[in-house]
């Protein structure tokens, strides 16, 4: 049985993900804060973006958290059904012909 491999990002790409999240966070609290309407108005659009920020982040955490579960279920079955099989061919109870 194989190791498992750790997947780790390149550095590019992880400056790429935390330069578009901010970026699309400030426009848009720029576009909040320019808009022509009164400050109980931008206070909700204000929240309504923290609301969907935290959700947003709570789901990609629940996700990876979900996926990262399944891979450990499934590396558990593996080592299971090996240690079946060593046993299984330690005792030698292979079929006579």
């Amino acid at each position: 049985m194989e190791p498992p491999t750790i997947r780790q990002e390149s550095p590019a790409w992880t400056f790429f993900v935390h330069l578009s999240f901010l970026l699309s966070l400030g426009m848009t609290g720029l576009g909040i804060y320019l808009l022509p309407a009164d400050f109980w108005v931008k206070g909700y659009l204000v929240m309504g973006l923290f609301f969907t920020v935290g959700s947003t982040v709570s789901l990609s955490k629940t996700l990876r958290d979900q996926h990262e579960a399944r891979k450990l279920l499934n590396r558990l079955h593996d080592v299971k059904t090996e240690q079946i099989l060593q046993d299984y061919e330690l005792r030698g109870d292979l079929p006579a012909r």
